[in-house]
């Protein structure tokens, strides 16, 4: 059969291409026209659009970038339209994913979601839109399920997919020696995959390297992103002899890590996966955080306290991320007893959390959805 699947960032091309290898074993004849990244090229996906052309992070930068994004679904539209799929599959990224499942319902065509927009932490009407343009949502979060069956529409839990991930990780043996890095432990540097978020966040990070001199800081650089970008910030703090960047090492980069500062957003778990002691950061334009600060309804904005129900991990949002309140709160989780209690909480995070075969489950409730 052939599927169209559409994803908008990293995150969303790391499970789409552990989804893509699934859906071969349910179907082997499966053929996938794809908008994506490096991750679902390589699992045999016909790239349509990389999403680093599609990452447009707040309220402020959507506006500025409205004809683009216009331009991006009439593409989508036509393009779907002349590879005649037998399914559209839905990763995430709703701003953009909704309003192509309310033009592909119209057209007739079987729509699946993977991976459900944050409905329940704002803009919670989305879910009558859900309701009327999707034939099926697989939910990886425990609350999601509940939270849908308050509005009558029935999903499926399937479990998060990075517990696939992980679980099958194998970290590369020479992974120092190959990066230049000493023995010296590791503070490990998240600061997102969008160059806007990037920017912010990586320059007040930085800042934590000449205040640690014992620690080494290596910088997770993201796969769309060329070394000369990070090197550019860097510089701008003049970068200490203590910092070093990998690229497309993420993993192994948490495997030998002693704790992280990481943007908000998926790394927040796969870090808490790993067992590394986090601060999660956030600071976003203005304007676009006074907006959502308003609309968001949810006690914390990282995936690890959520699912916890409760402040496992430090988030330091907005003003409150600076070098000062950095400082204080990485001085924090590098004390053996603060680790401690964060570990023992990722221990309950990870059996909430359901068992692994994420994808797989996905995929077989998929194919058989598709054939029925």
């Amino acid at each position: 059969m052939k599927y169209y699947i559409i994803a908008g960032e990293a995150s969303g091309d790391l499970h789409g291409s552990n989804l893509m290898k699934a859906l071969k074993v349910e179907d082997p004849a499966a053929d996938f026209h794809i908008w994506g990244g490096d991750l679902m090229q390589e699992a045999g996906g016909d790239l349509r659009k990389h999403y680093r052309d599609l990452a447009f992070m707040g309220f402020v930068e959507v506006l500025k970038n409205l004809r683009t994004i216009v331009r991006n679904l009439r593409f989508c539209e036509q393009d779907i339209l002349a590879y005649q799929p037998d399914a559209l599959i839905l990763i995430d990224y709703p701003g953009f994913n909704l309003r192509i499942a309310k033009w592909a319902k119209e057209q007739g065509i079987k729509v699946l979601y993977y991976i459900s927009p944050q409905i329940w932490a704002w803009h919670t009407s989305r879910v009558h839109q859900i309701k009327a343009t999707v034939d099926r949502m697989y939910v990886i979060l425990p609350f999601e399920k509940d939270f849908y069956a308050k509005y009558n529409c029935e999903v499926d839990f399937v479990g998060h997919p990075l517990l696939d991930v992980v679980k099958g990780y194998a970290a590369a043996p020479d992974f120092r020696s190959k990066n230049g890095l000493t023995e010296a432990p590791i503070i490990a540097l998240l600061p997102g995959s969008r160059k806007q978020e990037i920017i912010r966040m990586l320059s007040v990070m930085l800042e934590m390297a000449p205040l640690f001199p014992q620690y080494q800081f290596v910088i997770a650089g993201a796969p769309s992103m060329p070394v000369a970008f990070y090197e550019q910030i860097s510089a701008e703090k003049q970068r200490p002899q203590n910092v070093k960047l990998v690229q497309k090492q993420t993993y192994d980069l948490l495997s030998q890590a002693e704790a992280a500062l990481v943007t908000s957003g998926t790394a927040t778990l796969e870090t808490a996966l790993f067992q590394v002691p986090e601060v999660v950061c956030y600071r976003g334009n203005n304007l676009s955080y006074q907006i959502a600060k308003r609309l968001i309804s949810v006690k914390y904005i990282s995936l690890v306290n959520l699912i916890v129900d409760k402040p496992l991990v430090k988030e330091l949002i907005q003003n409150d991320f600076n070098s000062k309140r950095l400082h204080t709160e990485l001085e924090k989780i590098l004390q053996p007893v603060v680790r401690q209690e964060i570990k023992a909480g990722y221990a309950e995070l990870q059996l909430l959390m359901g068992d692994a075969g994420a994808s797989r489950r996905a995929a077989r409730l998929m194919y058989e959805k598709i054939s029925d």
